[in-house]
C-alpha cells in the first residue's frame, strides 16, 4: 500500500530545553509539521510513503528534503516554487508554564502555492491513502484552495482520505471560519481524527463532552462521534483524542474511535516528565492509519494509535522516532522503561 501526506513542513527553531526565548542566544534548528510527522511514522513503520509538498529553491529546503529523506520518505513528488521556507519557534514549557509557538508562515512557499501548481496525475500515482490537515487550509486562501482541490482530486481516483482536523486558531487569518472551509473538506474525508475543540472550531458540531473530569465519558464522546458521521455520510470513522493536561509535562491520554458500528475506547496512559509533546497528535494519526491497514481488529488499531502517541511523548522533535516492535510492546503492557540489554 502506498501512502502520501500533504501540507507544510517548517523550519523548527527551539530554545534550548526548558529555556525561555533568548534567555540564551541560542535556537535548536530541526524540521516539523503535521502532515511531514505523519509520513516520517509510517516511513518508521517500513510504509512505502510519500511526503507532499510545495518548498522554496534553496539550500534550508535542501537540507529539509534530506532530512525527509534519512527516513525513508519519498521526496519525489516535492514541487519547487517561489515564497520562502516556514517557520515555528517552540517554546517547551514545565509545570505550570505552558509551551509556546510562534508561527512565522506568511509568503512562505506552501502559502503561495495555488491551484494548478501541483500535477495530481504525478502527485497520486500509485496512492492508495492520503492523509491532510486542517493546518494547511489554514494557512492561506490559495492554500486552502489547494487544500481543496487535493482531497476532491483524491476521491476521484478512489483514494481513501483521512484528515486531522487540527483545529488552530493563530491560523485562520484571512477572513473566513475555520467551519465555512472545513466543513467542504469533510465531505470528502473517510477517516476523520480530532480532538473535541476540533469538532467544535472546525465543523462546530458540540455536545456538552468535559474533559477536566478527567474520565472519559462514554455516553459523551459516542454522542459527539455520532453527530459528526450523521453529518457527513460518505466518513466511515472518527477518531477522537482525549488529552487531560494536569501541567505542561503531565498528561492523560486515551482515544476513541465511532465507526458507526462500534464505539471503541483504547488504554488510558498517564504520561509524567514529558519530554516534547509536539508532534503528538500527529504520531496518534499515524499509528491509527497503520493500525487500520494492518490490524483486522479496529480495536488493535485505535491501541496502537494510542501507544505510539504516548511514546512520542519521550522524544525530542517534532517526529516520532520508534518502531512497531516498541510500540507494540507498550500496547503489550511493557510500560516500565528499565533498561533493555
Amino acid at each position: 500500500m502506498k501512502f502520501l501526506t500533504f501540507g507544510e513542513v517548517m523550519l523548527r527553531l527551539k530554545s534550548p530545553g526548558l529555556e525561555r526565548f533568548f534567555q540564551s542566544q541560542m535556537l535548536e534548528a530541526t524540521f516539523g509539521g503535521g502532515e511531514a510527522n505523519v509520513a516520517v511514522s509510517l516511513a518508521n513503520y517500513e510504509q512505502d510513503v510519500a511526503f507532499l509538498t510545495v518548498l522554496p529553491k534553496n539550500v534550508i529546503a535542501d537540507e529539509c528534503v534530506k532530512e525527509l529523506r534519512k527516513f525513508g520518505v519519498d521526496t519525489t513528488r516535492i514541487v519547487r516554487g517561489p515564497g520562502r521556507m516556514g517557520i515555528y519557534y517552540l517554546e517547551t514549557g514545565a509545570n505550570a508554564r505552558p509551551s509556546k509557538v510562534v508561527y512565522d508562515r506568511e509568503y512562505s512557499a506552501m502559502a503561495l502555492a495555488k491551484p494548478g501548481d501541483i500535477d495530481w496525475d504525478k502527485a497520486f500515482e500509485g496512492v492508495d491513502w492520503f492523509h491532510i490537515t486542517g493546518i494547511t487550509p489554514a494557512i492561506s486562501e490559495s492554500a486552502k484552495e489547494l487544500s481543496l482541490e487535493s482531497v476532491k482530486e483524491a476521491k476521484k481516483r478512489g483514494i481513501t482520505v483521512s484528515c486531522d482536523l487540527n483545529y488552530r486558531k493563530n491560523l485562520w487569518k484571512y477572513g473566513v471560519r475555520a467551519a465555512e472551509v472545513m466543513r467542504e473538506i469533510a465531505n470528502f474525508v473517510d477517516v476523520a481524527i480530532a480532538n473535541e475543540e476540533d469538532v467544535q472550531k472546525s465543523l462546530e458540531i458540540t455536545t456538552d463532552v468535559v474533559v477536566e473530569s478527567g474520565e472519559l465519558d462514554r455516553a459523551k464522546y459516542k454522542a459527539l462521534g455520532d453527530k459528526v458521521l450523521a453529518a457527513y455520510p460518505n466518513m466511515k470513522m472518527i477518531a477522537i483524542t482525549l488529552r487531560e493536561s494536569k501541567s505542561a509535562d503531565w498528561n492523560g491520554w486515551a482515544a476513541c474511535l465511532n465507526d458507526r458500528e462500534h464505539f471503541y475506547e483504547s488504554k488510558r496512559y498517564e504520561i509524567r516528565d514529558i519530554v516534547d509533546r509536539v508532534g503528538g497528535g500527529d504520531s496518534f494519526g499515524g499509528g491509527l492509519i497503520y493500525g487500520l491497514t494492518h490490524y483486522e481488529d479496529k480495536q488493535q488499531a485505535l491501541e496502537f494509535a494510542v501507544a505510539a502517541s504516548c511514546l512520542k511523548h519521550s522524544i525530542l522533535g517534532d517526529f516520532n522516532r520508534v518502531s512497531v516492535d516498541e510500540v507494540e510492546k507498550l500496547m503489550g503492557g511493557d510500560g516500565s522503561g528499565r533498561v533493555q540489554r
